[in-house]
């Protein structure tokens, strides 16, 4: 199965608490009026699209019944397809690369939303790409980051840089950075803790962290993505603003898309916060993380045909 099929798989519950309801609502109006028009918007708001990205939507909408794009009920569906599709689109998905030396990517999210198994995908879709990859275990709060962090560098065959449980986060980090350096290594991927308990003190942490890697290398981290439980729903962008308030945010990787009905926070994400989404996972298998294509993304979830398989 190529991915566009996954994701189309995984976006299963997704495409049925949107188009779904779309498509029972179109049925049951000849005509478009108030009525089909707010249960379209309850039916966005309920998709965890996010309310301020419904009422663009909508305005979208009620501009194109004005400009006559759309006659009839039956036209919402390809016109919201491409609104969507729009939206998704703004800005740079593209994950930045280095020009020479290890691409750093700091990791960051909190605990239980898949941050170090993410991790784990990445290395192996790296490893799967021809370059080597050195693990950071710099969440030294929980033995298990560690742990887990080891088991994923050998079902790699990733090097692991790790320190002792409490050890400090930004030590582990810059010998790392020093480790890929001496070792030409192509990615290095930092684990960072799961906390967010105080916005300051993940400040503080990322901060020294950052400081750390850019003596080394100065455009580095090339990537800071915070990992978000697409299962979450609306939760997940509450996430995402205090993480943006405690750290320099480059891109979003989204998992677990393939268990929810709530796959409209990508939409969410990327119109509320202006916040690229780089990778999503749509199932447990080890290639089942791979780079956002918006257009993909958008024609899985009206159940369209693939213009570019992506993998």
């Amino acid at each position: 199965m190529g991915f566009f099929d996954k994701l189309k798989k995984g976006l299963t519950k997704t495409c049925a608490n949107i188009t779904g309801k779309i498509e029972k609502l179109i049925v049951g109006y000849a005509d478009i009026d108030d009525d089909l028009l707010d249960e379209l918007e309850e039916i966005l708001i309920m998709a965890d699209v996010g309310v301020n990205t419904t009422d663009r939507l909508m305005t979208a909408v009620r501009k194109g019944i004005k400009k006559k794009e759309i006659n009839t009920p039956e036209d919402l569906k390809p016109f919201l397809q491409k609104q969507i599709s729009e939206l998704l689109t703004v800005g740079d998905d593209i994950t930045r690369v280095a020009s020479e030396g290890p691409t750093v990517l700091l990791v960051i999210g909190v605990n239980g939303v898949g941050k170090t198994t993410t991790i784990g995908k990445l290395a192996s879709y790296y490893k799967g790409q021809g370059k080597s990859v050195m693990l950071a275990a710099a969440d030294t709060f929980r033995a298990a980051a560690i742990d887990q962090l080891q088991i994923w560098g050998d079902r790699t065959s990733s090097q692991v840089i790790a320190h002792q449980e409490g050890s400090d986060p930004a030590a582990v980090a810059y010998d790392a950075v020093k480790a890929a350096k001496a070792r030409g290594i192509d990615v290095l991927l930092i684990d960072t803790a799961g906390r967010l308990q105080t916005k300051s003190n993940l400040m503080e942490e990322l901060k020294k962290i950052n400081r750390v890697i850019q003596r080394e290398i100065p455009d580095a981290p090339h990537e800071t993505l915070l990992v978000l439980d697409a299962t979450t729903g609306q939760n997940a962008i509450s996430q995402a603003q205090l993480f943006t308030q405690a750290a320099p945010i480059s891109g979003v990787v989204l998992t677990k898309l393939d268990g929810t009905a709530k796959g409209g926070v990508v939409i969410g994400i990327k119109a509320e916060l202006s916040m690229p989404v780089k990778w999503i996972g749509v199932g447990e298998g080890v290639d089942d993380l791979r780079p956002f294509v918006a257009d993909d993304f958008a024609k899985a979830l009206f159940g369209t045909a693939a213009g570019n398989e992506n993998g």
